[in-house]
């Protein structure tokens, strides 16, 4: 096989990255998406991109440039609060940070964009996969198509993952609630004020288990998370098909917190959204089955902590490099990328372990702080 065609689940960054990185080498590759467009949902709000894995893995597509001028100027801004207002530490965005904020949908349009009209195939939802070796997808329609190079790019919930693994994603102890204040200067004056210019993290320094975490995003609207270290049972007791109740209930979480603070909950523009953790082992290892290999949240799955989005893109910018420096022989294309992935992923998930226990454990402020001012 000396120019493999690649097929590819999934039409989220890690995919489109590894779709480009391919195309760049000559290589061609066919992506299937469930979603029937671009614009079938919302792609989520900022993302950090990291000069050690995302922004080489884009420069690897040959996207630096275009990815520049997508860059949102002062938003590696990050304050820390108490429940109270008090503020705790407030960083501005000096432009010294190598870590620059992009809104994800601008960065997956640019992917997009970069690829040969056709590549993506929209509304290809896979329904079963089967084989070994030689692999047939069904897709919701009834259609199918049989290829020999295979890449599971597609989330948490992975159709091609069970070819390789029996692990399965298990909630990992916390969830977020998700909601937006929209127009924030003009229409919520007192919580744009308390969130500033980039990311805002809000603790009771009193108790554990619980913070705001928050974004000022492009257009001006703040997107929270409101953290909670609760069972899986405590979230899926509240209604959220009534946004009243389900709000009503929410606030009771943060009732006695600054009003700049509780209207993230209270007066929030969209109905609050439940977002549970959920994780893959982080030791997670395959044994090599030929002509299929997953990345991203396919492979390692890990709960929120900054990495998620960088690492897909990783993934798929090495996996392109390793096929297009071995396109006579795949196997070892797929073998050198897993050697590689398995324990980069894996020390990831660790220290993303960490960082949210930081978060969310005892004196979570105070040593939130001391890690963003570079005292440990």
């Amino acid at each position: 096989m000396t120019n493999p065609s690649v097929t590819i689940v999934g039409a989220g960054l890690g995919g489109l990255v590894l779709a480009r990185v391919l195309h760049v080498h000559g290589i061609p590759s066919t992506v299937y998406e469930a979603e029937r467009s671009p614009a079938d949902r919302a792609q989520g709000g900022l993302l950090d991109i990291h000069e050690y894995n995302g922004q080489p893995a884009l420069a690897a597509a040959g996207l630096t440039a275009q990815f520049r001028r997508i860059v949102l100027p002062g938003r590696e801004a990050y304050r820390v609060v108490d429940r109270d207002g008090t503020v705790l530490f407030d960083k501005p965005d000096d432009g010294s940070g190598d870590s620059p904020e992009v809104p994800r949908a601008a960065l997956r349009r640019m992917l997009l964009d970069s690829l040969p009209p056709g590549t993506v195939r929209w509304g290809h939802k896979v329904t079963a996969v089967r084989g070994r070796g030689s692999y047939e997808l069904t897709f919701a329609d009834g259609a199918s198509v049989v290829t020999d190079v295979l890449v599971g790019a597609d989330g948490a919930w992975s159709r091609v993952r069970p070819l390789l693994t029996d692990a399965t994603a298990a909630y990992g102890g916390t969830a977020a609630i998700e909601t937006f204040l929209f127009d924030a200067d003009r229409r919520h004056p007192a919580a744009a004020r308390a969130v500033g210019g980039g990311a805002l993290f809000a603790f009771d320094t009193r108790a554990s288990g619980k913070l705001f975490l928050v974004h000022r995003e492009a257009d001006g609207n703040l997107h929270a998370y409101l953290w909670l270290s609760r069972p899986l049972e405590w979230f899926t007791a509240i209604d959220f098909g009534s946004p009243a109740a389900a709000t009503a209930r929410i606030a009771r979480e943060v009732e006695g917190w600054a009003p700049s603070l509780t209207a993230l909950i209270t007066h929030s523009d969209t109905p609050p959204v439940l977002r549970p953790h959920y994780a893959l082992p982080t030791d997670l290892r395959w044994n090599r089955v030929p002509g299929v290999t997953l990345l991203g949240d396919a492979a390692h799955l890990q709960p929120p902590n900054g990495e998620g989005a960088n690492l897909a893109m990783q993934d798929g910018a090495e996996l392109g490099l390793a096929i297009a420096a071995s396109p006579g022989d795949v196997e070892a294309a797929l073998t050198s990328y897993e050697e590689a992935m398995f324990p980069r992923s894996a020390a990831a998930g660790t220290e993303g372990a960490v960082n949210n226990a930081v978060l969310l454990g005892a004196d979570a402020a105070e040593n939130l702080v001391s890690l963003l001012s570079g005292a440990r």
